[in-house]
C-alpha cells in the first residue's frame, strides 16, 4: 500500500508543488492538504495518514501546537516539520513536541520525498551534517515554562535505568551517527546495534531516533557545539 501524506503548508504553492511531484509515484500518495495546522489535526483524525508534512509558521494554530495534538492522540500518524532552517528558531521545540525530523523547504524534491519514506518505515529524520547543528543550537536554549493547556509538554527523558553500553550507543545516536557509524565506533555487530536502539525507544518511551538526540542532549551526553 502506498503511503498517504496529508500536505499541511499556509502556501498554497508549496501544497501544489509537492502534491504535483507524488502525484505519479506508486509509493506515496496524498491523502490531504490543509491551509492551518488546526485543519492538519482535523484532517489528521479523519483521514488517518500515515506521514504529515507539517510546515511551523501558519496562522491560528501553528505546526508545533498542531504536531503535539497530533502525536499526543490516539492516531499513528508521524509528523515531518518544514522549516527554513537558517531563521527558524522553531525547530527545536517541534521535535520536542513529537516530530519525527525536519525538512528544509528548499532540498531537492528527490530528498524531500525520501525523507517521507523514511519517517514511514518508522524511522527519524537524523541527517548528521543538518541535524547536529540544528538541535544542537537549539538544545541549549531553556525549555518554555508553561506549555499549551491542550495538550503538556512531555517532561524531559530520564536516562538512569539504562546500561552503560546502551548510555555509549545513545551518546552517538545524539551526535548524529548512523546505525552503521555506532557499529564501527562501538565495535559491536549491526544486530546489537539496533538491539541497543530499540532498547533505548522502550525504555525512554521515545516515538523515534529524533526523540533519542533530544534526550541525549536534555541528559548532558552530548552537548551544543561537540
Amino acid at each position: 500500500m502506498p503511503v498517504r501524506v496529508l500536505l499541511a503548508d499556509d502556501q498554497p504553492l508549496v501544497r501544489a508543488a509537492l502534491a504535483m511531484a507524488i502525484a505519479d509515484l506508486p509509493d506515496i500518495e496524498v491523502a490531504g492538504e490543509a491551509g492551518d495546522g488546526l485543519h492538519a489535526v482535523r484532517m489528521t483524525r479523519e483521514l488517518c495518514p500515515d506521514v504529515v508534512v507539517m510546515d511551523i509558521r501558519m496562522p491560528g494554530t501553528d505546526g508545533i501546537e498542531a504536531t503535539r495534538m497530533i502525536t499526543g492522540g490516539a492516531g499513528s500518524a508521524r509528523v515531518i516539520v518544514l522549516t527554513t532552517f537558517d531563521d527558524d528558531d522553531n525547530v527545536y521545540n517541534a521535535l520536542r513536541a513529537g516530530a519525527s525530523g525536519f525538512l528544509v523547504k528548499d532540498m531537492a524534491v528527490s530528498d524531500i520525498l525520501a525523507g517521507i519514506r523514511v519517517v514511514a518505515a518508522g524511522d527519524a529524520l537524523i541527517a548528521p551534517k543538518v541535524t547536529r547543528r540544528l538541535i544542537a543550537q537549539f538544545a541549549s536554549r531553556p525549555r518554555p515554562a508553561t506549555a499549551p493547556p491542550t495538550v503538556p509538554a512531555a517532561p524531559p527523558r530520564r536516562i538512569e535505568a539504562i546500561t552503560g553500553r546502551e548510555r555509549e550507543a545513545l551518546t552517538f545516536v545524539g551526535r548524529g551517527l548512523s546505525n552503521a557509524e555506532i557499529q564501527v565506533a562501538m565495535g559491536i555487530s549491526a544486530a546489537t546495534v539496533k538491539t541497543y536502539v530499540t532498547r533505548l525507544l522502550a525504555k525512554l518511551d521515545a516515538r523515534d531516533r529524533a526523540q533519542l538526540v533530544i534526550a541525549a542532549y536534555e541528559n548532558g551526553l552530548v552537548t551544543p557545539g561537540e
